[in-house]
């Protein structure tokens, strides 16, 4: 067998290739990062992330790390305003945040945990074989070949990893195209949702003093593959036809564009290949869905990869990495898709936006499309059971046991499974044991009103006695009150493998 440069590599150092390498690190696991640009990006087309990522990043200990976060309690669904607070945890997201910062905050996140991050490496080739994947490299010193037990493709929409594997990219060819400029110097109202208007649409958000981002939609305009991009005049041309204000003595900061085109792999897993983020997923930015998906995507494969490193993975766990996440891709897709339709076509749709707006009046309608917008009513299949919360997140709740307030989020902070005893039930304890090396044990209970942030409402703990957490924040077992251990050795073994099998890993 050929050595390893790395256990995994992964190529592409934006959020999602260096969350990956954080979570891969976490559990003990070598990953390599290349990144064909010398520097990071300092523009920014996302500007936050949504609730379900806020939440992930709070198991992992980094939310302090942005400072305080905005979160916006009010968004919309394809430009129909709703409160997103009508499930628990809603927003509309963090917002205020650029996707550079994000960035820069998860790279010394991931420096913090020792990962290896290699500037103007760029894929060339790639070969897999039984015991691992080759990658033909261009560097600055010249080319060189680098050998993992697996390669992740993290490198974007135009991904070279997955057009190498030979993974197809399916989806719909653009039918409009969006201008965006930030601008420093005019005073412009803000319309954060984006305003229709007569021809088209426009936005604006601010950014800082004196400088905001404007965004353009002519309905009228054509989006052309091989256009150049659009000079500032253009733009402000163009924001001057759809509003009547003249933008033209601006300072453009950045100029940049993006179409409504959507695709998604075929496969999220081919042998030891996989693919993560815009490499899995491309489509329209509404609602801080795109990088939200590729950290979510990161947090499902790391210890999914670190369990089939170490040795100790169950029978076909690294298949289940597209099984879960590529429904949540094609979901996102096609409701990106579906606001588009919505907002941005013109009079012919307003029956159906009048039609849509009747039905929001029903709470069950807004908490559908909110828990769709902000993947917090994403359920995975975990196995039997009829808990509400198997398959589902493990919202942050305080808790307090022998050693004195914890909380869900700390008790996820190193990325490993977790047993938790909420009824001090030592057969519990007894039947998880096995998986120690594995899977955090802890007796603890719902402090006060059960709750870290706010009201405690919305987490169906009574008459739950044990759960099982995966290292994703996901449940994959729920004891009930008389059941005691019942199922748990199953879905250990299910999700954490054989506790007789010992780890074989040692870190390349």
């Amino acid at each position: 067998m050929n050595a390893l440069d790395a256990d995994v590599i992964i190529v592409g150092a934006g959020p999602t290739g260096l969350m990956l390498a954080g979570e891969l690190s976490l559990a003990g696991v070598s990953p390599l990062v290349l990144e064909r640009l010398a520097e990071p990006i300092r523009q920014s087309r996302a500007l936050g992330f949504s609730a379900r990522t806020i939440e992930e990043f709070g198991q992992r200990g980094l939310l302090s790390r942005f400072g305080e976060l905005q979160t916006i309690p009010f968004g919309h669904f394809g430009g129909l305003q709703i409160d997103y607070r009508v499930i628990e945890g809603g927003s509309y997201g963090a917002r205020g945040i650029p996707q550079s910062r994000t960035e820069s905050i998860l790279a010394e996140w991931a420096s913090d945990l020792g990962v290896r991050v290699r500037r103007e490496h760029e894929v060339e080739g790639l070969e897999a074989d039984d015991s691992g994947v080759e990658l033909r490299v261009s560097t600055p010193e010249g080319p060189v070949r680098l050998r993992a037990s697996h390669v992740v493709g993290c490198d974007g929409a135009r991904s070279t990893v997955r057009e190498l594997a030979g993974i197809d990219f399916p989806g719909t060819e653009p039918k409009i195209e969006m201008w965006l400029a930030d601008i420093k110097g005019p005073r412009l109202r803000p319309r954060f949702s984006g305003e229709r208007v007569p021809g088209g649409m426009v936005m604006v958000l601010p950014l800082g003093p004196d400088v905001n981002r404007v965004v353009v939609y002519e309905r009228d305009a054509e989006p052309g593959p091989d256009r150049p991009m659009p000079g500032f005049d253009e733009v402000a041309a163009a924001w001057e036809r759809l509003t009547g204000e003249d933008i033209h003595d601006a300072e453009p900061l950045w100029i940049s564009r993006f179409t409504d085109s959507s695709r998604l792999a075929a496969e999220y897993r081919r042998g030891r290949v996989f693919v993560a983020g815009d490499a899995a997923h491309v489509h329209m930015p509404i609602g801080a869905q795109g990088m939200s998906a590729g950290v979510q995507d990161a947090v499902n494969l790391g210890w999914k990869l670190a369990a089939e490193i170490h040795g100790h993975a169950p029978a076909g766990l690294l298949d289940t990495y597209h099984r879960e996440r590529h429904p949540v891709g094609a979901r996102i897709v096609a409701n990106t898709l579906a606001q588009r339709i919505l907002y941005l076509s013109g009079d012919e749709m307003e029956p159906l936006r009048e039609l849509l707006g009747e039905l929001l009046v029903h709470e069950p309608v807004q908490r559908h499309l909110v828990g769709m917008v902000t993947g917090l009513d994403i359920r995975y299949d975990v196995g039997p059971g009829e808990h509400p919360l198997l398959g589902r997140r493990l919202p942050d709740r305080e808790l307090v046991g022998d050693s004195g307030k914890t909380s869900v989020h700390e008790l996820l902070r190193a990325a490993r499974g977790l047993v938790l005893d909420l009824a001090g039930d030592p057969v519990t304890r007894a039947a998880a044991e096995p998986w120690r090396d594995r899977v955090d044990i802890v007796s603890a209970a719902p402090h006060g009103n059960g709750s870290a942030h706010g009201n405690g409402a919305g987490m169906p703990l009574d008459g739950t006695d044990a759960l099982l957490v995966r290292p994703d924040g996901y449940v994959a077992w729920a004891g009930t009150r008389g059941s005691g251990a019942k199922g748990l050795p199953d879905a250990l073994a299910r999700w954490f493998g054989d506790p007789a099998t010992q780890p074989q890993h040692r870190a390349a």
